[in-house]
C-alpha cells in the first residue's frame, strides 16, 4: 500500500528552452480560434527532446556497428511511413512505472565543496554515485529506476539569454554527467530497469571513450534512457522526509514508431 505524502511533477515545461542544445527544433504552440463559435483548439510542434523525454530504441544505435535494439537497422526505420519497429508506442502500452530512487548529486557536492559544471563536459564517477548513495542512506534494488540530479536544471534558471544562446550554439554540447565505464555499466546492469537525469545527455558528453553508454543501454539492452526531469521539488520533499525513494509513473506518448516522448511523469513520494 503507498503512503502518499506528496506527488510531484518531473517534467520541465515543453516551451521552457527557448533554444535547445544539439541543434533541436523549439517548442511552438498555435492557438486557433474556431470562429465563428467561442471556442479555440491549439497545436503544438516540437521535438520530442527538446524537453523532459525519454529515448526510445529508435534513438540511438550502435555507431560502429549501425545497429539498434534487436538487430534493427536504420534502413528499418526509414523504409516507410508504416514502420514502426521499435518504436515508442510498444512502451506506451505498459507505461514505465515502478520504485524510482534519486541520488542528489547536487546537493551532495555542495555540502562536500565538490567542483562541478554542469554545462562542461566532465564526469559523475562511479564513486561519487556511490557516495550519494551512502551519505542519503539510499539501496539500490534490483529493478529500480535510477534518477540523478546534477544540478543542470537550477544551473540553467540561473542563466542569461545570451548565455543560453552561446551554451546551445556548441554543436555537439559539452556536458556534464554519468561517466563511461565498464564498471558503471555493471552498477546499472545490476540494479536499474531504466536510467534518468536532469541534464540533456545523461551521460557525459561528448563520450570521453570511442563508446557511448546510449549505445549499450538503448540498443544493447533495450534500457530507456530519461533526459531534462525537473527534479528539484522532487530533491525536497526527498529530503524533508529523509527518504529517496517513491513510486514513479510515467505514461508516453503512443506514437507509433515514435523515437522518442515526453514523460509525463509523476513521482508518488
Amino acid at each position: 500500500m503507498l503512503k502518499i505524502h506528496a506527488r510531484v511533477s518531473l517534467n520541465w515545461p515543453l516551451d521552457i528552452q527557448k533554444v535547445p542544445s544539439f541543434g533541436r527544433q523549439p517548442f511552438h504552440k498555435d492557438v486557433i480560434h474556431k470562429t465563428p463559435r467561442i471556442v479555440n483548439d491549439d497545436v503544438w510542434t516540437l521535438n520530442t527532446q527538446s524537453s523532459t523525454q525519454w529515448d526510445g530504441l529508435r534513438h540511438f544505435a550502435y555507431q560502429k556497428e549501425q545497429m539498434f535494439y534487436n538487430g534493427v537497422i536504420l534502413d528499418d526505420i526509414h523504409s516507410g511511413s508504416d514502420a514502426v519497429v521499435n518504436g515508442i508506442h510498444e512502451w506506451a502500452k505498459r507505461a514505465i512505472v515502478g520504485r524510482g530512487i534519486l541520488l542528489d548529486f547536487h546537493s551532495w557536492r555542495l555540502a562536500h565543496n565538490v567542483t562541478y559544471n554542469p554545462f562542461e563536459s566532465g564526469p559523475i564517477t562511479l564513486e561519487q554515485l556511490q557516495a550519494v548513495l551512502r551519505a542519503q542512506g539510499t539501496e539500490a534494488r534490483f529493478g529500480d529506476i535510477l534518477f540523478i540530479r546534477s544540478g543542470y536544471i537550477q544551473g540553467y534558471s540561473q542563466l542569461s539569454q545570451a548565455q543560453i544562446e552561446s551554451f546551445a550554439s556548441v554543436v555537439p554540447p559539452h556536458l556534464s554527467g554519468v561517466e563511461q565505464s565498464e564498471a558503471v555499466l555493471r552498477w546499472i546492469w545490476n540494479n536499474f530497469s531504466a536510467v534518468a537525469g536532469d541534464q540533456p545527455s545523461f551521460e557525459c558528453w561528448p563520450s570521453q571513450k570511442d563508446w557511448a553508454l546510449h549505445e549499450v543501454l538503448l540498443s544493447g539492452w533495450g534500457m530507456p534512457i530519461g533526459e531534462l526531469f525537473d527534479l528539484d521539488e522532487l530533491a525536497t520533499e526527498c529530503k524533508r522526509l529523509k527518504r529517496w525513494s517513491f513510486f514513479l509513473t510515467s505514461e508516453v506518448c503512443n506514437v507509433p514508431g515514435g523515437v522518442a516522448s515526453p514523460a509525463n511523469a509523476l513521482a508518488i513520494v
